[in-house]
């Protein structure tokens, strides 16, 4: 694991920002209105007069899209999940490219340092590679 003073500051912060806890989800938050299938109901004729609007929250599970019902206040507190959700995964793309462009410098130092060393000679190789004999069955 590399110590605290190799790090880069921009991977520290990012980093630190992503350690903070919070109540985050995925999915969507959106309003219906329902159609309720009884015949004597004007909802059943009138599209104008369907139930609602009730609020749901979507949401992709294990591969299966699954719906649950919410009250007007847990959609708003829903919806600020969701909301903090994408920003977690925003600075996770951030701390990821963050983390690329350290390991880019990386690669690029041991480039530098190892073209230092093809200057000066090398090792070169001891012996030359044998050819495998072949089988008396081919």
């Amino acid at each position: 694991m590399a110590t605290s003073s190799n790090v880069p500051s921009a991977v520290h912060q990012l980093a630190h920002e992503l350690a903070e806890p919070q109540p985050i989800r995925r999915g969507s938050v959106s309003e219906r209105t329902i159609k309720c299938s009884k015949a004597g109901c004007a909802c059943f004729t009138d599209p104008n007069a369907r139930h609602g609007p009730y609020s749901s929250l979507t949401q992709a599970i294990e591969g299966r899209t699954r719906s649950r019902y919410l009250s007007a206040e847990q959609a708003a507190v829903a919806q600020q999940q969701i909301a903090r959700g994408r920003e977690f995964r925003q600075r996770v793309d951030a701390y990821w490219e963050a983390c690329e462009q350290w390991a880019d410098a990386q690669l690029e130092r041991r480039a530098e340092s190892s073209a230092g060393e093809d200057k000066k000679g090398g090792s070169q190789r001891s012996s030359r590679p044998t050819l495998s004999k072949k089988s008396k069955r081919s």
